[in-house]
């Protein structure tokens, strides 16, 4: 087939969308596809033109556009197939506080939050105690994050990070570990346990998420058959809660008490070879290649209502 693969953009986590597009790229060919790349970032207005003659479209953004549908729609206008989740679908799972506020109403169990949409006043404290997490609402990659521990630490987080016009959250801090799992076509994968292993780093951020060795990531986690199957029934229930289709990959903290928490829901995860997604797909026996394939297979059942 003829793949219009799509990467790059102008989000803060344009880097990681290229890096994953470099092995994408390697295993539609070696499927024997002819692969065409194209970057929002460099001309937009070009899609139209991009799509023409192409059979599918392989979408490796992450942030705004991309994970947010705008890249969703305009291939729906322009009836190319695409694998991944659909616009309105894209978009809930990209804000995070709208997704909190839906997963809150199905009793999934995630943490309270607050919505900074403009910078408070000097007065301003969050509503629960320190030390507390602040991030972009619709970042990801653990960019535009910081981890605060006092009052001192707030002014100076809120002056640097919205000196913007883009949306935060606050979010109390929960102690544990990370543990990650994906849905392909429905199905739950084998969850992945999370350890940092970089000095000074007690959470899973930017640099322990993209230095090599930076974190230990264990799959199938090291857990109980009980806990894993509660967490996929969490990562099940989230997809199917916030209307994605193909793929998506849920975010948990488990705290010290073996509660789950659940933080957030990605709809592009990451496709480097050795990211979350192909490993947890490789536990079950589909290697990169295969699992390159399978999100194709699972996009073309879109043709039958872009006709």
């Amino acid at each position: 087939m003829n793949i219009l693969l799509i990467a790059g953009g102008w989000s803060s986590e344009r880097d990681v969308s290229l890096s994953g597009a470099v092995g994408i790229k390697s295993a539609l060919q070696r499927l024997g596809h002819q692969v065409t790349f194209f970057d929002p970032k460099i001309s937009l207005n070009g899609l139209t033109k991009a799509v023409k003659n192409q059979d599918f479209a392989f979408i490796n953004l992450h942030g705004c556009p991309g994970e947010d549908g705008l890249i969703q729609a305009m291939l729906e206008a322009l009836k190319c197939p695409y694998q991944g989740s659909n616009p309105a679908g894209s978009f809930l799972a990209l804000n995070k506080a709208a997704a909190k506020e839906l997963f809150r109403h199905a009793n999934l169990p995630t943490a309270d939050w607050e919505l900074l949409s403009t910078k408070p006043q000097k007065n301003w404290r969050p509503t629960f105690e320190y030390p507390v997490f602040i991030k972009s609402n619709t970042g990801g990659s653990s960019l535009e994050l910081a981890k605060i521990n006092n009052e001192t630490e707030l002014a100076n987080s809120l002056d640097t990070l919205l000196n913007s016009p883009k949306e935060f959250i606050v979010e109390p801090n929960i102690e544990g570990v990370e543990i990650t799992c994906g849905i392909l076509d429905e199905t739950p994968l084998p969850p992945i346990l999370i350890r940092p292993k970089i000095a000074n780093s007690d959470f899973f951020d930017y640099k322990s998420k993209y230095t090599k060795g930076g974190a230990e990531e264990i799959c199938p986690a090291p857990i109980s058959k009980e806990l894993t199957e509660e967490i996929q029934a969490l990562t099940l229930k989230a997809h199917k809660l916030l209307g994605l289709s193909d793929y998506s990959r849920a975010d948990f903290i488990l705290d010290k008490n073996e509660k789950l928490w659940l933080l957030e829901v990605n709809t592009l995860p990451g496709m480097t070879p050795t990211s979350l997604i192909p490993q947890e797909a490789a536990a079950i026996g589909l290697d990169y290649d295969a699992l390159v394939s399978k999100l194709i297979d699972l996009g073309l059942r879109k043709k039958q209502y872009l006709k």
